[in-house]
């Protein structure tokens, strides 16, 4: 969440108020009360329409284009979440609704404002069904930003961040708890190439300056293969974000988060 940016329509790009501390604000802070925290429950999934504000096909934010999508249908990614509580509390979300950090409601990049997704913490197979009505985060390696209390009932308010993975629901299919999702390890991924000679020369050169495994690993069942260059295995959010450090001071600052 950003502070309120009047919605203006200009040719080539949209305006409008955004979301999201792009890093946890909880790092080094004392976290909210959790008195509020008993009313927070998880919404009921229903059909609404698309809001008024929020939704154009795309939008900026420092420098970078962003694409909104239609429809939710389908949708489901695995990545990390982060979360955003008592700096926005009470501010306009790009939704036009007021941000309520004891509330259940999540910021998304592109989803349909409003939606509903159910999000698992994979280190605890936690979960929680919770309304997009916002945008973010605008952090490259999240994928959402949690409200507060979201954040809270999924075991990740303390550490700032988590290995999540968000699914759409469809209006008033509630999800079964049962059967949880496994985690997986975390790799990131820096390059693809037709040739192995290449990609086996790009891990050489990490390898050297870096005390992570690189692997070249081909990918399955395809008529042309490529061959994946990746780090890892990463045992959590933290090293991952470390090591995507790393690699921009050595000029390798664009990646993918595979699992």
């Amino acid at each position: 969440m950003r502070p309120v940016v009047p919605s203006l329509i200009l040719p080539l790009v949209v305006l409008f108020n955004v979301s999201c501390s792009s890093v946890s604000e909880t790092r080094g802070s004392k976290l909210p009360a959790n008195d509020k925290l008993g009313d927070s429950l998880d919404p009921l999934s229903r059909f609404e329409p698309l809001s008024k504000y929020g939704n154009p096909p795309f939008y900026e934010v420092n420098g970078q284009r962003y694409y909104t999508l239609r429809s939710s249908r389908g949708y489901r990614k695995k990545g990390i979440a982060s979360w955003y509580g008592s700096k926005f509390h009470g501010r306009r979300t790009s939704s036009g609704e007021i941000y309520n950090m004891y509330g259940m409601t999540a910021a998304h990049r592109s989803l349909p404002l409003p939606s509903y997704v159910v999000v698992t913490n994979l280190s605890n197979q936690r979960q929680v069904v919770l309304r997009v009505n916002d945008r973010g985060p605008f952090h490259s390696d999240r994928i959402i930003d949690l409200s507060y209390a979201a954040a809270v009932k999924l075991g990740l308010a303390r550490q700032g961040t988590g290995l999540v993975e968000v699914r759409s629901i469809e209006p008033r299919s509630l999800p079964g708890r049962k059967g949880g999702i496994a985690e997986r390890e975390i790799y990131l991924q820096i390059g693809a190439f037709q040739s192995r000679r290449h990609a086996e020369r790009l891990q050489k050169r990490l390898q050297a300056v870096l005390d992570t495994g690189v692997n070249v690993s081909p990918t399955p069942a395809q008529q042309v293969p490529f061959y994946r260059v990746r780090i890892g295995p990463l045992a959590n959010v933290e090293k991952l974000d470390n090591l995507a450090k790393r690699l921009a001071e050595l000029g390798y600052p664009d990646h993918i988060i595979v699992h």
